[in-house]
């Protein structure tokens, strides 16, 4: 108990809360926004750990007990119960252990991932719109994150050519910046009246959103504004009026489009703080020099620069060439189920060596 204690740091991070709860009740908290909702970002992370360590403790003193009338009272009963407990602590533990590899300064941010079609026409539009609902069902899979699809760019005949999400949450981007990379489909196509094998390319980013506190100049002089009607399919999601907002950053050739949102406005604020996003990512890389380091080199979407293969056709297969991972159900790995990779490659990024997980 000491241990876990000690692992969490639990008394500085308790301080700190109290610390921060007498802030906020504090006459003026919220005349500086900006400070105000980090604190309060802050406060929601330090409640978070507390109750993750109050909840691990009831569970590893409940353990113990039952452990004591298994031993000393020879009650099966206890002993499965005690089986079951020690199982679900591994879990919880485990999963601890891949949110300490989380430490970098935006790992905890909020993230805006962006989706783009490859080589393959109609066919990696079909899988660009697979992959952009394979992430909407991950972060339904997990307590604290949120999605929003806040613009996406429907193909001529059928799927998406791009698709650009915000998910937020605690280590939304830590996460997510592990999917970065060009993700490769091997299947039969359905659009093929022969039936034969395909292969499709697309292409996913992540950048953490950056806080309204960044210092992220951006001189009106240097952007496009233009104002269009959303396209699509149509149906209650999508606008009728004239509101949809694309973004172009002369200097950079950064360009941002926005049509989730009901009014010109909203789509306009969304379209800014992305740009925003972006831009400081920009920023970073060029100060870093790391640009390669941080998001990988950048290639062609398309043959020989994937990060993962997904192959439906002729056999069952997700392979992450990074990592080494392989999981012999696709069907499940495509309804959200990517932890596994993640997991293996947070860990790959902090020891340099695969994990060579065969599922």
């Amino acid at each position: 108990m000491t241990t876990l204690r000690s692992s969490f740091d639990i008394d500085a991070k308790e301080a700190r809360k109290v610390e921060l709860q007498d802030k906020t009740a504090q006459p003026g908290f919220w005349d500086d926004q900006a400070l105000a909702k980090r604190l309060m970002t802050e406060l929601s992370n330090l409640e978070d750990d507390v109750t993750t360590h109050a909840r691990l403790s009831e569970k590893v003193e409940e353990a113990e007990i039952l452990w004591q009338l298994a031993t000393e009272e020879q009650d099966r009963g206890s002993y499965s119960e005690g089986v079951k407990l020690l199982d679900e602590l591994d879990g919880e533990l485990e999963r601890l252990e891949v949110r300490a590899l989380l430490s970098g300064e935006y790992d905890q941010s909020d993230a805006i991932v962006s989706l783009n079609s490859g080589e393959g026409g109609t066919e990696a539009n079909d899988w660009t719109q697979m992959l952009l609902r394979m992430y909407l069902r991950w972060v339904e899979r997990h307590t604290g994150l949120a999605a929003e699809v806040l613009d996406v760019q429907p193909g001529e005949e059928a799927g998406i050519k791009s698709a650009t999400v915000s998910v937020r949450g605690r280590f939304a981007y830590g996460l997510l910046s592990t999917e970065r990379g060009v993700h490769r489909l091997v299947r039969i196509s359905p659009f093929d009246s022969s039936a034969r094998r395909h292969t499709s390319f697309a292409s996913v980013d992540a950048i953490p959103e950056v806080a309204e506190t960044a210092e992220v100049e951006v001189d009106p002089t240097e952007l496009r504004i233009d104002v269009y009607r959303s396209g699509g399919p149509g149906g209650q999601s999508v606008n009728t009026t004239d509101s949809a907002i694309r973004i172009t950053h002369i200097p950079t050739n950064t360009v941002v489009t926005v049509q989730n949102e009901r009014s010109q406005l909203q789509n306009r604020a969304v379209a800014m703080k992305i740009l925003a996003s972006r831009l400081a990512e920009l920023a970073r890389r060029e100060k870093e020099k790391e640009m390669d380091q941080l998001r990988g080199e950048q290639m062609a979407i398309g043959f020989g620069s994937q990060i993962r293969s997904y192959v439906l056709h002729p056999y069952q297969m997700v392979k992450d060439r990074r990592t080494e991972v392989e999981v012999g159900n696709p069907e499940a790995v495509l309804d959200g189920d990517i932890d596994v990779f993640i997991d293996a490659e947070l860990r790959r990024r902090r020891t340099g060596r695969p994990a060579s997980i065969s599922k």
